[in-house]
């Protein structure tokens, strides 16, 4: 008598292998998505720290344009989640140590960076009113201590 599996038992297998690739390979995707809104998350709150780093040590941004970024922080300019952007800083303010930024919402990877617990604090920083004006700007800085 020969030994081995028949028709029936090799379509079982093929039919169930198929199952469980239909199952994972979506959930292998949710997970990717979920690393890069992280890595996008993490990126702002280097950058913003960065900038508040090399504000506060050399006393002013290393230039008004948004090319300047490149030389205070290794983080890309601007933040993008996949294709969508979710943080720009477009540029400086030295006289008043406030950094003007966009950011974008338009995209579902974007959202869910922004609605991340951290970043979300960084946001309404941003999103700042002086007045009756939304202005999207970071302050830096400030007086310090006086001395007379």
């Amino acid at each position: 008598m020969k030994k081995g599996f028949t028709m029936i038992e090799l379509i079982f297998v093929i039919v169930i292998l198929g199952i469980l690739a239909a199952v994972a390979i979506p959930r292998l995707a949710a997970t990717r998505d979920d690393a890069e809104v992280s890595k996008a998350a993490t990126n702002i709150q280097t950058l913003i720290t960065d900038l508040g780093s090399y504000y506060t040590s050399q006393g002013e941004f290393a230039g008004t344009a948004s090319a300047a970024t490149a030389s205070m922080t290794n983080v890309p300019n601007p933040i993008k989640v996949k294709n969508q952007v979710c943080l720009t800083v477009d540029k400086y303010d030295n006289a008043k140590g406030e950094a003007s930024m966009t950011i974008g919402e338009t995209g579902a990877l974007c959202k869910r960076v922004w609605e991340m617990p951290g970043v979300s604090q960084v946001k309404a920083a941003i999103k700042s009113t002086a007045g009756n004006k939304t202005t999207n700007t970071y302050k830096f800085g400030g007086k310090g201590v006086q001395y007379e």
